[in-house]
């Protein structure tokens, strides 16, 4: 296969949408995720499809894939692997965890231990994974779909802020309608539609494709509206602690990927403000007060979106 970015993007989110019912939105959040080389946390209270919604991802890529349950008495090398030693030979041999896959669903990632959640940091951002001293590289594409059930129910623990942050995208799928739970009914009756779907792409063209995406032509005034946007994360009234640069670099590189699906070579103000709060939302920490008034991350972000300027529309000079 070689096709071009925005014609991945549409096979991966119809194959996936035969499983998950009306949420292609959410599904192509996921998708370019992968394109960034991103990860996505999965937040919503449980039955909704979170951890299905992973499972086909993972089948529609053709890319090879690993479940690990995360409970609290899981520890750090059941996650990334442990050094066991042989007897016969009086040496350590490495046994990979399932951290070692190309699509890695951490279900439930919020009732394991901090401990536990904190060995994913490196696997995350560095595609690494040292145990004992020994780096061991992890295979290519990469990319961890997380799920976590509300903070609020019970056996949770809360995600540490650098966990949090390493997480490119945060995606709620919430309840269906009527009318679509009657259809997810009908699809569900007789046989899950999941073990119907098949590779719809490959893991080298998806490598091919997040390699288009840097490519895709990035105006200096938009960086700069990118910049000014998560630097006001920070200086907002209501905020304890605001976006990180790797927020900026994930509004950067989504905003690439969302043009890129588009079937554009370069980037539109739009392509930044309709994923900002995607991206930006839960890497802020409100100060308690703002909490106690009712005011919400995406509120914030929403009001930096509508009264920062945005650049004049800007396409991709020959």
């Amino acid at each position: 296969m070689n096709s071009s970015v925005d014609q991945v993007v549409r096979r991966l989110v119809d194959s996936v949408g035969s499983v998950i019912v009306g949420k292609d939105a959410e599904v192509e959040l996921c998708v370019i995720s992968l394109l960034c080389k991103g990860h996505v946390l999965l937040e919503d209270v449980p039955g909704v499809g979170k951890t299905m919604l992973a499972k086909a991802l993972a089948r529609a890529t053709g890319c090879t894939f690993e479940r690990v349950q995360l409970t609290p008495d899981l520890l750090p090398g059941d996650v990334t692997g442990v050094s066991v030693f042989d007897p016969r030979t009086t040496t350590f041999s490495f046994r990979p965890g399932p951290v070692f896959t190309q699509v890695l669903l951490a279900d439930e990632i919020n009732r394991a231990t901090p401990k536990t959640q904190s060995a994913l940091l490196e696997a995350m951002e560095e595609r690494q994974v040292t145990v004992d001293g020994v780096t061991h590289m992890l295979p290519e594409p990469f990319i961890v779909l997380a799920t976590q059930n509300p903070i609020e129910m019970g056996g949770t623990f809360p995600l540490p802020e650098a966990q949090v942050d390493r997480f490119l995208i945060k995606v709620h799928l919430g309840y269906l309608d009527v009318a679509g739970e009657v259809a997810m009914l009908d699809r569900f009756q007789s046989q899950s539609p999941l073990e119907l779907v098949q590779p719809v792409t490959t893991a080298l063209e998806i490598a091919h494709c997040q390699c288009a995406v840097t490519q895709v032509h990035v105006d200096a005034s938009i960086k700069e509206y990118c910049v000014q946007v998560v630097q006001r994360t920070r200086a907002h009234g209501d905020v304890a602690f605001g976006a990180s640069p790797r927020g900026s670099l994930g509004l950067l590189h989504v905003a690439q990927a969302t043009a890129a699906a588009s079937g554009r070579d370069y980037v539109l103000p739009d392509d930044v403000k309709t994923l900002a709060p995607r991206v930006l939302c839960h890497r802020l920490i409100l100060k308690p007060n703002a909490e106690l008034r009712g005011v919400s991350p995406t509120d914030l972000v929403e009001e930096i979106l509508d009264t920062e300027a945005a650049p004049a529309a800007s396409r991709r000079l020959a």
